[in-house]
C-alpha cells in the first residue's frame, strides 16, 4: 500500500496527531497485559470460552485406575473449531496435577510440547478494492491509526502549543478519510495475541468482536476485517502481507504474520503420570489447521482463445508456446486451469494470414503444445467457430478436434461429438472438492450448434436444460461452474438480457457464471450466491483494439484471468489477475497503475464503488 508510505502529507499529518495526542492527552505508551502465573486461579470472566468458542463442557474422560482424567487450561478464548466440542473435555480456570495447558505460543510455559497447531487468518477488504498488498509496516501502521510514533520522534519538529483542539479534530478527520477502511474488525479470540505483538490498537478504527459482520456488511461500511482462513467469502478480497497470501499455493506458514499458533503442553511441573488413551482423546479433538492444502483447490479461468491471424502468425514465427510465456505461471500452478478455445483444429488449416479479415477460422493441430505449455486442464467448446471448416472447407474437423483433446488428457464440455456429449457435464475431482464444469452457445450460427448426428456447440436454448442439469449437480454434491457463448458487444457494462440469463444459471446453483465471448472484459456481480462475471475479455487473441461505429476501443487487449480458490466443497475466494496484450499474441502481467486503471474501470461497470 503505497498511498501511506509514500504520500508525504499524510505522513506529517499522521505525525502531528501522535504528538498531539501525546501532549494532550497524556497518554501512556501501552505495555503488555501480563500473563496469568501457572498457579493463580482466573476469574471466570477472564477465563470462560466466550459463547463462539469452545463451550465449558461438563463431562470428563472416563478414569482410568493409574490417573485421574486429563483437563486443559486456557489462558484465553480459543478460535472456534480449533476443538473438537463433540469430545468429553473438560477446560478448566486454574492448573492442577491433571491439566494440560493449550494457548497461543506467545503464553506458552515450560515443558512438553505435545501438539501444535497453526490457525490461518486473512486480511479481507470488500471485493472492489483495489489495494492488493500491505506490507507488515503498513498494516502495522493502520493498527495504530494510520500514523508512525517512532517516525514522529525522530523526525518532527513541530510544535504542539500552535495546534488547537479544533485544528487537531480537523487534522484527525483528514487523516481518517485518506485510509483505504473506515473500520478494522479483529476477532476477539485473537485480539489479545494481537496486542501482546503490536500494542494496543488506535480504538476508533480498530473494534474487537465477538462475531465479524457478514460480507455485505463489511461492503456498506467500507469495512476491513481479519478472518480465519476457511471462513472466507468470495465477496471478500483478500489483501496479502508482504507479498504473502493463504491463498497462494506457495503459502509458508512460517513466513505470515496472520498464522496464530497454538500449543497443547505438559507444564514443567506437573508429576502426574499421563494416560496415553486420555492423552490420545485430548489430541484427536484438536484439529491441526484450518488451511489443510490437501483439501484445497485452486481453479484459473479465462476468456477468449482463437488461434488464428496475427496471433498464428506470430506463434508460426516465434514459436508455439509464444503466446503463453509470460502469463504461464498463473496458468500452470492451478489445480485445474481453464480454456474456452473457440476455434476447431483443422490438419489442412492454411498458413495464418495476420491481415485477413475473414470471420471463419481453424487452427493448425500443432498448436496444441501451447495448450499443453501452460498447463491446459479442461477446454471450454462453446464457441461460435468450432465448425467454420465445415461451413468453408467441407470438412467436419469437431470430431478429430477432440481425439486430439483425448490424447492430450485434456477434458471438454460445451461441445461435443453430438447435442447429448454437448449437453452433458463434465466432473473432476482434486482434494475432495467436485468441480462440475457445463456450457452452452445462445448466438449460434445455427451450424455451430450440435445435433443429435452431428458435433458442435451445446445451443442454450431456453436454459432450462442447463438450469436443470446444474440443480441435479448441486443435488450430488457438485460445485457447478457454468459458461456462456453470449452475444458479443463491446460495452463494458452488461445488458439487461446478460442480466436475465445469467441471473437464471446463477439462480439455478452455479458458483460461478462466466461469459466466455467478450473480447472487452465487461462487469461483474455476485447474485443468488454467485460470482458472476460478464465477460473475462480476450486470452490469447489478436484483438490489440478495435473500431467500433468510428471509436477506438483499445480494452480489448484488458485480460481478466480468473484464479479461484475452492476448499471443503466451497467457493472460499475469487482473485483477478490483470494482463494486457502484446504483440498481438502474448499477454502479459499489468503493471501497478494499468492494473489500478483496469480495476476502477472493470468496478465502476459492476456499479460497485472502488475502495
Amino acid at each position: 500500500m503505497t498511498a501511506l508510505k509514500n504520500n508525504a502529507f499524510l505522513k506529517v499529518l499522521s505525525l502531528l496527531i501522535i504528538f498531539s495526542l501525546a501532549a494532550a492527552c497524556s497518554l501512556q505508551v501501552s505495555t503488555v497485559e501480563p500473563l496469568p502465573s501457572m498457579t493463580q486461579t482466573l476469574s471466570a470472566e477472564e477465563a470462560k470460552p466466550t459463547s463462539t468458542d469452545i463451550p465449558e463442557l461438563t463431562g470428563t474422560l472416563e478414569p482410568t485406575k493409574t490417573s485421574e482424567p486429563l483437563n486443559l487450561f486456557l489462558p484465553e478464548p480459543i478460535p472456534s473449531g480449533i476443538i473438537n466440542s463433540e469430545f468429553p473435555i473438560t477446560y478448566k480456570r486454574s492448573y492442577q496435577s491433571n491439566t494440560l495447558w493449550f494457548g497461543h505460543t506467545s503464553q506458552a510455559p515450560q515443558g512438553e510440547i505435545l501438539h501444535t497447531t497453526d490457525w490461518i487468518y486473512a486480511l479481507a477488504a470488500p471485493f472492489p478494492t483495489i489495494i492488493d498488498d500491505l506490507s507488515s509496516e503498513d498494516f502495522q501502521d493502520l493498527w495504530f491509526g494510520g500514523w508512525d510514533w517512532q517516525d514522529f520522534s525522530s523526525s518532527s519538529n513541530i510544535s504542539i502549543a500552535t495546534i488547537s483542539e479544533d485544528e487537531y479534530e480537523r487534522l484527525r478527520a483528514e487523516l481518517l478519510s485518506m485510509l483505504p477502511f473506515k473500520v478494522l474488525y479483529v476477532p476477539e479470540t485473537i485480539a489479545g495475541v494481537m496486542k501482546n505483538r503490536w500494542g494496543y490498537p488506535d480504538e476508533t478504527l480498530v473494534k474487537i468482536v465477538e462475531t465479524i459482520p457478514d460480507p455485505d456488511t463489511l461492503w456498506e461500511e467500507n469495512a476491513w476485517a481479519i478472518i480465519p482462513f476457511d471462513d472466507l467469502d468470495p465477496k471478500l478480497k483478500v489483501i496479502s502481507i508482504d507479498g504473502i497470501s493463504p491463498l497462494f499455493k506457495n503459502f509458508q506458514v512460517s513466513d505470515y504474520p496472520l498464522n496464530m499458533r497454538y500449543q497443547l503442553i505438559k507444564e514443567q511441573h506437573l508429576i502426574a503420570s499421563l494416560n496415553a488413551q486420555d492423552l490420545e482423546s485430548i489430541i484427536s479433538a484438536i484439529q491441526t489447521t484450518n488451511r489443510d492444502p490437501d483439501k484445497m483447490t485452486t481453479l484459473v479461468m479465462t476468456g477468449v482463445t482463437a488461434l488464428v491471424r496475427a496471433t498464428a502468425y506470430r506463434m508460426e514465427i516465434n514459436g508455439v508456446t509464444y503466446p503463453g510465456e509470460a502469463i504461464a505461471d498463473w496458468l500452470r500452478e492451478a489445480d485445474i486451469t481453464h480454456i474456452s478455445n473457440e476455434v476447431s483444429f483443422y490438419e489442412d488449416c492454411p498458413f495464418p494470414d495476420p491481415h485477413n479479415r475473414m470471420l471463419f477460422f481453424c487452427s493448425s493441430p500443432d498448436y496444441i503444445e501451447l495448450f499443453e505449455y501452460v498447463g491446459a486442464d479442461v477446454i471450454e467448446l462453446t464457441g461460435n467457430h468450432n465448425n467454420d471448416a465445415l461451413y468453408v472447407y467441407g470438412e467436419d474437423v469437431v470430431p478429430f478436434t477432440l481425439d486430439l483433446y483425448d490424447h492430450y488428457g485434456m477434458r471438454t464440455y460445451g461441445g461435443g461429438r453430438n447435442i447429448g456429449e454437448a449437453q452433458t457435464p463434465t466432473i473432476m475431482e482434486h482434494n475432495g472438492n467436485r468441480i462440475g464444469f457445463i456450457g452452452c452457445n445462445a448466438p449460434g450460427p445455427d451450424f455451430a450448434w450440435a445435433t443429435e448426428t452431428s458435433g458442435g456447440a451445446a445451443p442454450c436454448g431456453d436454459y432450462q436444460w442447463m438450469t436443470k442439469k446444474i440443480q441435479q449437480l448441486r443435488e450430488d454434491g457438485v460445485l457447478p461452474i457454468a459458461t456462456l457463448q453470449y452475444y458479443e458487444d463491446y460495452y463494458n457494462y452488461p445488458e439487461s438480457h446478460h442480466i436475465r440469463d445469467f441471473g437464471l444459471l446463477a439462480e439455478a446453483g452455479a458458483v460461478i457464471v462466466n461469459g466466455s465471448q467478450a473480447h472487452r472484459p465487461k462487469g461483474m456481480a455476485f447474485e443468488s450466491g454467485a460470482f458472476i462475471d460478464y465477460g473475462l475479455g480476450n486470452l490469447f487473441f489478436d484483438q490489440m483494439g478495435v473500431t467500433i461505429e468510428g471509436e477506438n476501443i483499445q480494452q480489448t487487449s484488458w485480460e481478466v484471468i480468473q484464479r479461484h480458490t475452492i476448499y471443503e466443497g466451497h467457493l472460499l475466494s475469487t482473485e483477478l489477475l490483470t494482463a494486457k496484450l502484446q504483440d498481438y499474441a502474448k499477454p502479459r502481467p499489468m503493471t501497478e497503475r494499468e492494473r489500478s486503471v483496469f480495476l476502477e474501470e472493470l468496478f465502476s461497470a459492476s456499479s460497485w464503488i472502488s475502495r
